[in-house]
């Protein structure tokens, strides 16, 4: 057992390392992969790209799914641990797009859909694969290793990435050339392929479907088992809205957009210094999917995972409020002294999220609100006259925008410039930092509050791969709750840093993102009671 479980649970920490490096380097990826667009809208497509690779994976897990169920375990996850890896190390091989232009984001984009592809098979065939080995009364303890996976994968991507910017400092780390440090992460997924082929090519199929396949009872048709019945369907649908809503929103708020978008971009903390607390946060999580989904096998799936997901939702906003006076003081007094506004005729501001980089924002209102949404500050919407320029007040300074729609390319950047400067420098006069000071950054208080969700996210998402397995039979088991854990992971979870922050954009209030975890936790909060049947002392091997 504790093979089946180290081979299981290590492929799996290996698969999460190679997508995390993506997701941890979104803002070196938006600078030397999208460098044709302006730095708010490069981030947006990096993060939409890492979202991308998210829309995949309930793709891969039908695909996988089905083989998992029809063929068995053990082949789906050596293809999808073999497809993640050799995808991983051809993104530290790609040209960037100083080299060769356009093609250098669409090959990215295609590495990231067989990312995508190969994850959504990963997850489902591991925590089956385990659950179905594990004695009945401690399914939970060893699945739950397979859940801490994630952080293990995320540990190491984070301590790649940390040791090679540390050695490599900053410049030589983010380089668009061949010898940019940021290769270096994706390019050690080799040694971590090897290391996952080998030890699960050591592994037998699982008891249960062994005993399946010698009875000739697979699923000839997963798909229409598993969703052309209700009594199946009705399962699926109940996993997606009970827990993977919550699930989703809730654990890449905390891992991806509360770091990489809210504390660097925000509030303006170095790097290195939030790097380091995820990795504090990262670390201090592995433990707790354990211990919540072995506490799981005393009290029950059901109301373990409820509690993590009420907490998390009522913490929220009071936790990334407290983060602002933990990390950036001088921010948060600046804005309560002198609040910035940004006075515009609706009708000319756009939501500028651009994913492909065609559109042009080039009114008074949108030059404006980029340079602010550059600069992190939040700001208030008031309503001016039809047609008048946009102005930006901050505090009795009036600071008025610049139209640049009939100007050319170099005149419409001129133009965006000169309203970032005069901007840059009102903020300034205001006393808006330019970064948090790291004298007053109190990185333990940062790491106190966040702890907060991370017994949320650790409590919710623990016991979620034993519910899964015992939710649904055998027969079907792969494809039926491989689907909704990926749409929940993958589309909520995966489009929720993109999603949040162009929320933040469009009204101008930092915290606004927020609502997007909060509005799919709250789904899952009020439904899961009323729903989700307790699943804990099921018999599995039918």
């Amino acid at each position: 057992m504790l093979t089946v479980v180290a081979a299981s649970s290590a492929g799996t920490a290996f698969e999460w390392y190679d997508f995390f490096v993506f997701g941890t380097l979104t803002p070196t990826i938006a600078k030397n992969f999208f460098t044709a667009l302006d730095p708010t809208a490069g981030l947006m497509s990096a993060l939409a790209l890492f979202g991308a690779g998210f829309f995949f994976r309930p793709i891969g897990a039908l695909i996988f799914g089905r083989i998992g169920d029809r063929v068995g375990r053990k082949g789906a996850f050596l293809i999808t641990v073999s497809m993640m890896g050799a995808a991983t190390f051809a993104i530290g091989l790609l040209p960037t797009y100083s080299q060769i232009g356009p093609l250098a984001p669409a090959l990215l984009i295609l590495m990231r859909i067989v990312q995508g592809t190969a994850l959504g098979g990963e997850y489902g065939g591991a925590a089956i694969y385990v659950a179905e080995h594990a004695p009945p009364h401690r399914r939970g303890f060893m699945t739950g290793w397979v859940q801490a996976a994630a952080s293990f994968g995320l540990i190491g991507a984070l301590g790649v990435i940390l040791l090679t910017r540390t050695v490599m400092g900053d410049v030589r780390f983010a380089d668009a050339g061949w010898t940019g440090g940021w290769r270096l992460p994706f390019l050690v997924s080799a040694g971590l392929l090897a290391i996952s082929v080998w030890m699960r090519l050591k592994l037998s199929e699982s008891p249960a479907f062994k005993a399946l396949a010698a009875a000739g009872e697979q699923s000839k048709a997963p798909y229409a088992e598993a969703f052309g019945q209700w009594k199946n369907l009705k399962l699926v649908l109940i996993a997606l809205v009970t827990i993977m809503s919550a699930q989703g929103a809730a654990w890449y708020t905390l891992f991806f957009y509360g770091e990489q978008v809210f504390l660097e971009r925000f509030l303006k903390i170095a790097p290195l210094t939030g790097t380091e607390l995820l990795i504090a946060l990262t670390i201090a999580s592995a433990p707790l999917y354990v211990a919540f989904a072995a506490l799981s096998d005393k009290v029950g799936r059901k109301w373990v995972i409820w509690g993590g997901m009420t907490l998390a939702l009522v913490s929220f906003f009071p936790v990334f409020h407290a983060m602002t006076h933990l990390a950036n003081p001088a921010l948060e007094a600046a804005q309560a002294k002198t609040p910035v506004v940004v006075v515009a005729d609706p009708a000319f501001c756009s939501l500028q999220f651009d994913v492909i980089g065609k559109a042009h924002f080039t009114t008074s209102c949108d030059l404006a609100k980029n340079a602010l949404s550059n600069a992190g500050i939040s700001y208030a919407n008031e309503m001016a006259p039809a047609g008048a320029t946009a102005s930006v007040r901050i505090g009795a300074q009036v600071i008025v925008s610049r139209e640049a729609g009939g100007l050319t390319a170099p005149g419409q950047k001129a133009a965006a410039e000169d309203v970032k400067s005069r901007l840059t420098a009102g903020l300034a006069a205001a006393g808006y930092p330019a970064a948090a000071d790291p004298a007053r950054v109190n990185f333990w208080g940062l790491f106190g509050v966040l702890m907060i969700l991370v017994v949320a996210c650790t409590a919710l998402f623990g016991p979620i791969a034993v519910t899964l397995v015992e939710l649904f039979p055998t027969r079907i088991r792969y494809t039926a709750m491989s689907l909704p854990y990926h749409i929940g992971a993958g589309w909520i979870g995966g489009f929720m840093p993109v999603s949040a922050f162009a929320i933040v954009t469009a009204t101008g209030n930092i915290y606004s993102g927020l609502w997007y975890p909060v509005i799919f936790g709250a789904v899952s909060v009020f439904t899961l009671p009323f729903l989700l049947k307790e699943t804990r002392g099921r018999v599995i091997e039918v």
